[in-house]
């Protein structure tokens, strides 16, 4: 599975590409408001990445999960934090987000961890 995840990273670069180059407006305004949002504040960015990450597990949206895994790497949070993290949102939100937790897994194989 985790080979699926890469190959979503591959894609996902190059999809990117093309929406900036199809819609620039929309991907410059969607950068915006990611950029306001996604920084350090009264929460850190390791906190708000977390945050990102359960919604996109409560909401089923892989390429949600498999961008906020790599993006809760890369702002230093561990793999245990992650879970932490995947697992309140399974209690919060039931089996719907409890069957997403395996892309979780598969984001993270994928990343190394």
């Amino acid at each position: 599975m985790s080979d699926d995840v890469k190959s979503f990273y591959e894609k996902y670069k190059k999809d990117y590409g093309k929406m900036q180059q199809s819609m620039p407006d929309t991907v410059k305004g969607f950068s915006t408001l990611f950029d306001s949002a996604m920084k350090d504040g009264a929460l850190s960015l390791k906190h708000k990445e977390l945050i990102a990450l359960a919604i996109g597990v409560a909401l089923r949206c892989e390429p949600c999960i498999y961008l906020h895994v790599k993006k809760c790497l890369a702002v230093g949070a561990t793999k245990e934090e992650i879970l932490d993290a995947v697992s309140v949102c399974a209690m919060m939100q039931g089996g719907p987000s409890f069957t997403y937790l395996p892309c979780v897994l598969d984001a993270l194989e994928a990343n190394g961890r």
